[in-house]
């Protein structure tokens, strides 16, 4: 499947007037970075639906379409999500996280906050204040795989077995995810058509779109970033109590940043005043995480008539995992990607997809569904809510085909699309977005901050 095709099957799930999609232009071809699998396809054609979506609603609001241009390596390089603070790329992998032999196989964990480094730790007889990445290999080499991911999800931490694509297609859980589309827009409330300004000719198409932005690993920070790219006013809602990846630093372009402590009666007094008037409500908690605390979609399309809800899972909505944790690089592990790409290479020997790109594409599938359904909104009323989730995005991954001799591909030098820009973290250079559009670039003037920085009020 080429770019192209990816992107009208993504525009019909969508609903969204096809004669849009006459307005996008695709450029380049696969391999563009050493995969078998289409990821540059996979980056490009969820970056044009984003930015094409986005343009949509704002034709709507009386502005013209408008061309999107997206070139393929542009798309892909920006889904590596390389950046440097002060001229450093920081290392985002702990040295416990990675792939572990085990008896009778191989685990994944993901070790990058402390906690979750600690319980797997633990979990293998270790104590976290003196342990070595060798004393975690040799213990787990007394584990069997699925005992071990198993023991891992019953203690609340992070770590799948190393499947093969048969293996994951043969368990509930394989079998939960094929069955669910790609991402879902489902209305669930009544409520009037909101009225969002008319738009000048030079307005970004979603100025005057208020988000809210609760998500703190990548997917939906990617997906908030997007829809800032377009004009939108995107607030990142993060707790004081809660921990952040360094990748913050350039997911935040573009955002307003403010705490907010859920745990607290000031802290969720201050996100339902902030819901009042938002359009759009961005949320990756643990599946009914936010619900527990009164901000489950139902409760929110109660509270405001009109919402536009985004739900982002590890696993999806259905099966025995529709509660796990997860992040892009174990979900990658289960589904069978790693194994993949070993295979292709020859050696047998499993890596990583070159980027993490199931929270890419996930990411701008959450800008692009936010746009979709407060389209819909605008043209039907009702509120409504867009559930995506990393292991449904594999799933699609797998079915765009492979890429032969793609693991032969040189990784390109990044230096053409890099910019530089201040932010609260340093001298931040990082990728331009991908997506060109004719009347009205994608840009981010407001500049990238630390968790904190702005009060929780619109501007």
């Amino acid at each position: 499947m080429d770019a192209m095709q990816a992107l009208d099957g993504i525009w019909r799930q969508a609903g969204l007037p096809p004669e849009a999609l006459a307005h996008a232009r695709l450029s380049g071809s696969e391999p563009v970075l050493p995969s078998s699998f289409a990821v540059g396809t996979a980056a490009q054609s969820t970056i044009a639906a984003a930015a094409l979506a986005a343009c949509e609603l704002g034709h709507t609001r009386g502005a013209p379409r408008q061309e999107v241009g997206v070139d393929m390596l542009h798309a892909a390089l920006e889904c590596v999500g390389w950046f440097s603070i002060d001229g450093q790329a920081p290392n985002p992998w702990d040295a416990f996280s990675g792939l572990y032999r085990c008896a009778d196989g191989a685990v994944r964990v993901h070790a990058n906050f402390a906690h979750h480094r600690d319980g797997a730790l633990r979990l293998l007889g270790l104590d976290p204040a003196t342990a070595q990445r060798a004393d975690a290999e040799a213990a787990m080499r007394h584990w069997r795989a699925l005992d071990f991911e198993d023991a891992a999800a019953a203690a609340g931490m992070v770590a799948t077995a190393l499947r093969r694509f048969d293996q994951w297609d043969a368990t509930a859980q394989g079998r939960a995810v094929a069955s669910l589309p790609l991402f879902r827009i489902e209305r669930i409330g009544d409520a009037p058509p909101q009225i969002l300004p008319a738009l000048g000719l030079q307005a970004r198409p979603l100025s005057g779109v208020r988000v809210l932005d609760l998500t703190r690993i990548l997917a939906g920070p990617v997906g908030g970033r997007a829809l800032a790219a377009y004009g939108a006013d995107v607030m990142l809602i993060n707790s004081p109590r809660l921990p952040n990846i360094v990748s913050i630093a350039d997911t935040s372009r573009g955002k307003l940043s403010a705490h907010a402590d859920l745990e607290t009666q000031e802290g969720r007094d201050a996100l339902a005043g902030l819901l009042r008037e938002a359009h759009v409500f961005v949320q990756g908690y643990r599946p009914g995480g936010l619900a527990a605390r009164g901000f489950g979609p139902e409760a929110l399309a109660r509270a405001r008539p009109g919402i536009v809800c985004v739900s982002l899972t590890a696993y999806g909505t259905e099966g025995p995992w529709a509660g796990r944790r997860g992040f892009d690089s174990l979900v990658q592990t289960a589904m069978g990607f790693n194994h993949a790409e070993g295979e292709a290479a020859g050696d047998g020997k499993p890596r990583p997809l070159p980027m993490q790109i199931l929270d890419q594409a996930t990411g701008y599938l959450i800008a692009m569904g936010a746009s979709a359904a407060l389209w819909r909104q605008l043209r039907e009323g009702g509120s409504w809510h867009v559930q995506v989730s990393l292991a449904q995005t594999g799933h699609w991954l797998r079915g765009l085909g492979r890429v032969p001799h793609g693991l032969a591909a040189a990784r390109p030098d990044f230096a053409p699309w890099l910019e530089t820009s201040t932010s609260g973290f340093g001298e931040l250079r990082a990728m331009r977005h991908s997506a060109q559009l004719s009347r009205t670039p994608a840009a981010w003037p407001r500049p990238s901050m630390p968790p904190g920085s702005d009060p929780p009020v619109w501007p």
